[in-house]
């Protein structure tokens, strides 16, 4: 559901961007005794052994990422186009958030490292590329032990740029050489190339759905890893946030990380749409609600909801509410196939709902009034979309402008979420007592096929029953 954080600055580059923008001795002080000792200096300098340290790329990402260029230079001819994988943001004082790199930039390079810069600059047959990297800091350099970004002592050995340019089979350059096209500071022209590379996003190939199954099976192992704990946290008095630990301590042991905050919402705080602060107990007899993601090393993420029964069952207002957001969830992804309009399993799935709540008296108007585009009275119990595009980032292909995104066909090889829910806040005065407090969504990754759809996510159960024994069968 979330964003991953917004860990990584990539505003237009300037030409005195630094890609090492931090102090140099970030986490102590600088070492003024050393800067003025020539023995420390000539001693530092001797005595390493020589490193072959590969760069961490496989080649069938680097030949994804060769295919996704010429896919962009076929869509651009005659402009330059840069991207940048950006640097980290400050945290607080000389601390900085772990770095991730831009999206965009791994899509085209496959590659990961912070402040390095793509450049494709337009010829007669397409575009030339070349790389612009930071090179590690070897021993008998300053960096080697100064720069806390790049220096070997700090953050470990690292590939140098004939490594990387063996493994990306592209002309790898030092950072200090990149001189900044006119492009770089053009926001109009960046927030284009931002857009064309959210358009050919929108289409995963074989080696992107590969990617995305693999985070979607880690994440399903995560949604057990927690299911265990369930019992643990309850009655140690653990909560929500040592569930929230669960899943991230897997993701990041079965991948990059988690793919976005997790959320993991106990009774009254499962209608609460983004409850990532996770600091509540985790309620028997309550709804618990899980919205989880795994982001693989390739850095494709998943992004699943279930709402399961703290203790294994549903009271019976629970279950109602839950089947009522199953069946919207099944209209839902019943709407998904190719040349469908992108808004038609969203309509499905708020008819559903909106003639549920109709149904339970909750509407001040009858459904067509509520479905009409001046009524909306239903989204007061479902205020966000039921979906998005998926892949290198959660809510994928953002950049996107509405004619090619919500108001444009499916096509085979997209990847989207379906995700409906019921969201009855404790303190809203329209519902009877029994249902305030109950929030409830349901959340597969879908791919789009030739024939219709296939749910990636489709190992979990999303009927109530089906969660009552996944409940009981995984808890310890």
């Amino acid at each position: 559901m979330i964003p991953h954080n917004a860990a990584t600055d990539n505003r237009p580059l300037q030409e005195a961007d630094s890609p090492t923008p931090r102090p140099p001795w970030s986490g102590t002080r600088p070492p003024r005794l050393s800067e003025q000792s020539t023995g420390f200096q000539d001693w530092i300098a001797r005595g390493w052994g020589e490193r072959d340290v590969p760069a961490p790329v496989d080649a069938a990402a680097a030949r994804a990422a060769a295919e996704h260029r010429a896919r962009l230079s076929a869509e651009l001819p005659g402009r330059t186009v840069v991207l940048s994988s950006g640097v980290a943001r400050n945290r607080n004082g000389d601390a900085d958030y772990a770095f991730r790199a831009d999206s965009d930039f791994v899509w085209a390079t496959s590659c990961q490292a912070e402040g390095a810069i793509l450049v494709m600059t337009p010829n007669a047959s397409g575009h030339d590329v070349v790389l612009y990297l930071p090179p590690p800091a070897r021993p008998g350099e300053r960096d080697f032990y100064a720069s806390a970004a790049h220096g070997e002592l700090w953050v470990g050995p690292s590939a140098g740029l004939d490594a990387w340019q063996r493994a990306l089979d592209l002309p790898v350059r030092p950072r200090a050489d990149f001189v900044p096209p006119a492009v770089t500071t053009d926001e109009a022209a960046l927030a284009e190339i931002a857009e064309v590379v959210s358009d050919l996003r929108m289409i995963k190939d074989d080696w992107e759905i590969a990617r995305l199954r693999e985070a979607i099976d880690a994440t399903v192992g995560g949604f057990t890893a927690v299911a265990k704990e369930v019992p643990h946290a309850v009655t140690n008095g653990l909560g929500e946030r040592w569930l929230q630990g669960t899943f991230d301590r897997h993701a990041r042991t079965f991948g990059n990380g988690p793919g976005y905050a997790t959320i993991v919402g106990s009774g009254p705080h499962a209608p609460i749409l983004h409850w990532v602060r996770c600091d509540g107990p985790v309620l028997p007899g309550q709804t618990l609600l899980l919205d989880m993601g795994v982001e693989a090393h390739s850095l494709y993420t998943a992004d699943v909801t279930r709402t399961i029964p703290v203790g294994g069952v549903f009271t019976e207002t629970q279950r109602a509410v839950h089947d009522l957001v199953e069946a919207s969830h099944r209209a839902g992804m019943a709407q998904v196939r190719p040349g469908a309009e992108y808004s038609d399993f969203h309509f499905a799935s708020m008819e559903v709902i909106a003639r549920g709540l109709h149904d339970w008296g909750l509407l001040p108007v009858s459904v067509d009034e509520a479905l009409a585009p001046g009524g909306q009275q239903h989204r007061r119990y479902l205020a966000c979309g039921v979906g998005h595009h998926l892949g290198l980032d959660v809510h994928d292909c953002g950049s996107s402008v509405y004619d090619r995104y919500h108001g444009a066909p499916l096509r085979e090889g997209m990847v989207l979420t379906v995700e409906p829910g019921l969201y009855f806040h404790a303190h809203d005065e329209t519902l009877p007592p029994e249902l305030r407090g109950i929030g409830v969504r349901i959340e597969d990754d879908l791919l789009v096929t030739a024939r219709g759809h296939e749910v990636l996510s489709g190992a979990l159960p999303i009927d109530a029953a089906g969660l009552e024994r996944w409940t009981r069968e995984h808890a310890r």
